[in-house]
């Protein structure tokens, strides 16, 4: 399973599922990123959290423990 934590600078992809259970899988899909939605990976920060993203149109920082829980394929 690849996860959007697993993809590199300028890389795209599409979500296959969004993981988790409750107010954190809400959270993930009220910030645009459902099944089908293409992202595309603009900068990580120089540590490593967290992940900035280009989602339907807009940036979204996203934690790199968030982006576990987005299952992509593509990339």
């Amino acid at each position: 399973m690849k996860t959007l934590r697993d993809l590199a600078v300028g890389q795209r992809a599409a979500v296959v599922r969004v993981h988790g259970e409750g107010a954190v899988r809400r959270r993930i899909m009220d910030m645009g990123i459902t099944k089908g939605t293409e992202i595309y990976v603009r900068k990580v920060a120089p540590l490593g959290d967290p992940m900035e993203l280009n989602v339907r149109g807009y940036e979204l920082s996203v934690r790199k423990a968030d982006a576990e829980m987005v299952e992509v394929e593509g990339g």
